[in-house]
């Protein structure tokens, strides 16, 4: 099953429910899919009880070992009073259970709405959260994780989409874009390595923040690694450079109520920022042949699609060339 680009199929409903019950808990026999694609997400009515969400990894992303390190870390900010959604313990007492090849966790369902990232005070109370969270970061490392300032990555990425993707018309372009791109990016990558590197949630945009009672839960922590702490906030920002300077004044300033902010961090915005736009094309080339990706994401794999994507790749050239301030 593990080689099977289908393995997700045997998640029927029948499979879903039993695992939840050798997890320890009671099913109703009530099941909806949530919006995942890198994983499987459901939430599972529980007798007598409120529901709960059930996340399938996907099989071969991440060891056994790095996702227990998820879920300690998530433990570690918990037993710290942070707004954290971490998984519960089976009955066996551990956060992950195996069910034939699948590793899955349960977690609490936690209702919440998306941030209103236009609000200052809102803006400020993330900051102070992030700040929190970085210490409790700050004070271990994962061991089975890999950093997200790599040029590795890059590598990896781009030779994908080389191999696979880019329309044969638009390669030329491509390759001596990335080439340029990637001159720019190992040197700025030379500067992180002077930097402090945390466990940060690493995929802390608004859609991973539920705001309830005046705080942000903070969910899915399936990508966290080891990156600067600037990591976590910068996908927090949005729309022209005022406004993103904006934002992002009002989350240092809750930010530093509680730790200290290395600002030397703000000029890899750039380069974490081109890195994320080619990861993502390069993640969805990745599962192309998972069949939920052609139907979620029809749009891509067109001309149209690497046309734009070298138009952004570009525009983040500029940004890189111009050492953008923030």
């Amino acid at each position: 099953m593990v080689g099977d680009p289908h393995y997700f199929k045997e998640l029927t409903p029948d499979f879903i429910l039993s695992s939840v019950e050798f997890f320890g808990l009671e099913p109703d026999g009530h099941l909806m899919a949530l919006n995942s694609y890198e994983n499987r997400v459901y939430q599972v009515g529980i007798e007598n009880d409120v529901p709960v969400v059930v996340k399938f990894y996907r099989p071969k992303r991440w060891s056994y070992s790095a996702i227990v390190e998820e879920h300690e870390f998530c433990f570690e900010l918990t037993s710290a009073e942070l707004p954290v959604v971490a998984p519960l313990l089976n009955a066996q007492g551990e956060s992950i259970t195996v069910v034939d090849d699948f590793l899955l966790a349960v977690y609490q369902r936690r209702g919440g709405r998306a941030p209103e990232l236009s609000s200052i005070d809102n803006l400020k109370t993330i900051g102070r959260f992030l700040a929190r969270i970085h210490t409790i970061g700050s004070r271990a490392r994962f061991a089975h994780r890999s950093s997200i300032t790599t040029i590795a990555n890059l590598h990896l990425d781009t030779e994908i989409i080389l191999r696979e993707f880019i329309p044969k018309d638009l390669r030329p372009v491509y390759v001596e874009l990335i080439k340029v791109i990637s001159e720019l990016i190992e040197s700025d990558l030379e500067t992180a390595l002077k930097l402090s590197e945390i466990r940060a949630h690493g995929d802390c945009h608004s859609g991973n923040l539920l705001w309830r009672d005046d705080l942000p839960n903070f969910v899915d922590f399936d990508d966290a690694r080891m990156a600067l702490s600037v990591q976590d906030l910068w996908m927090l920002l949005s729309g022209d450079q005022m406004e993103q300077q904006a934002q992002l004044d009002s989350i240092l300033e809750g930010y530093e109520e509680y730790r200290d902010f290395d600002y030397r961090e703000l000029s890899m915005i750039p380069t974490l920022r081109t890195l994320r736009i080619i990861g993502y094309s390069a993640w969805m080339a990745r599962r192309w042949s998972d069949p939920a990706f052609p139907l979620g994401f029809p749009w891509f794999n067109s001309q149209k699609y690497w046309e734009k994507h070298i138009l952004e790749l570009r525009e983040q050239l500029y940004e890189l060339r111009e050492k953008v301030d923030y």
